[in-house]
């Protein structure tokens, strides 16, 4: 990959890291009930799902699964009917009490976290199919697409980790001034209904 097209590719992959979408959600929702340090599983979680959704359009699965309508409506759906799941959770979510020590606190087992953010990306057919239609026009044919692939996921990876912090970072702050249950129960709902909301968004999107 030439330097032009590194930069480019670069700066793509920040446009797509800040854009809000399940991901920032479920990041800046954990960020707030658990601080940035306990976030930090739910964060490598998606970015394991963001490799394998790589790897997938690297080996020309994703091109398969686009021609696929079975198999592309088979994961839409499961990924839909997760992201409703996570926002009924969400909603229903208890206050937890912030002044008390962290061995009394209800917590997420933080494995839980994890593969809870793995499923949020791989059940999203709509950004294997854009990474479909992103990735190959950053490849030089000249140059291995091994290499470049590979090149391309640690990039969005790594930006991926710093933004998804960052995002963490940001609801940790806030947090901080939302102490009263009847607060934390209004963003538990807020942070909920988001959830229903991008699984009606991809519900509705069509490839």
């Amino acid at each position: 990959m030439s330097p032009e097209l590194f930069w480019a590719f670069l700066a793509a992959s920040i446009l797509i890291s800040i854009t809000p979408g399940a991901g920032a959600i479920n990041t800046m929702s954990n960020g707030m009930r658990y601080g940035l340090r306990r976030t930090l599983p739910a964060i490598l979680g998606l970015q394991v799902g963001l490799g394998i959704q790589i790897l997938v359009v690297g080996a020309g699965l994703g091109a398969l699964l686009a021609s696929s309508e079975l198999a592309f409506m088979l994961i839409k759906w499961v990924g839909v009917a997760y992201l409703i799941y996570l926002g009924i959770s969400k909603w229903r979510e208890k206050a937890i009490d912030i002044e008390a020590s962290s061995s009394d606190a209800p917590r997420e087992a933080a494995l839980t976290r994890f593969w809870k953010s793995v499923l949020v990306n791989v059940t999203n057919p709509k950004a294997t199919i854009f990474m479909i239609a992103l990735l190959p026009q950053f490849l030089d044919p000249a140059l291995s697409r091994v290499t470049q692939f590979t090149v391309m996921g640690v990039t969005m990876i790594g930006i991926d980790i710093l933004v998804m912090c960052g995002f963490a970072g940001l609801a940790t702050l806030v947090a901080r001034w939302l102490r009263s249950p009847r607060q934390q129960r209004l963003l538990n709902r807020l942070f909920g209904g988001l959830f229903v909301f991008v699984a009606g968004l991809l519900a509705t999107w069509r490839a």
